[in-house]
């Protein structure tokens, strides 16, 4: 595999990287304008407010997770709730229930090609 290019992959080949605290993410597959990857959230781990560049598309596998943007509004994903964010919206979550989630992000986090 090359370091800008990952196109076919196994999650259990992998390895999962935390961070934040409580939130293991598993980078499958990327090229220059796509990357997804798959996350498992502990109950009660944080994700502070952010923003990328990317737009930001997911899909609730299991679990419940409450989402913040910087407006102030808020929602609830759970299993089979999908959602999505612009690029550069601000955004953080909750996790109310063990979760497991996949993210798709465009163009590719570069930050994420580590694992």
């Amino acid at each position: 595999m090359s370091n800008d290019a990952r196109t076919r992959t196994q999650r259990q080949e992998l390895k999962a990287v935390e961070g934040p605290p409580g939130i293991f993410r598993t980078t499958m597959a990327y090229n220059r304008e796509t990357m997804l990857c798959h996350f498992v959230m502990k109950k009660g781990a944080q994700i502070p407010l952010h923003n990328h560049p990317a737009v930001q598309n997911g899909y609730v596998i299991k679990g419940k997770i409450v989402f913040q943007t910087g407006s102030g509004d808020s929602f609830v994903a759970e299993a089979g709730s999908g959602y999505a964010f612009a690029g550069g919206e601000e955004h953080g979550a909750e996790v109310l229930e063990e979760a497991e989630v996949i993210e798709c992000f465009s163009p590719m986090r570069p930050e994420y090609a580590d694992n």
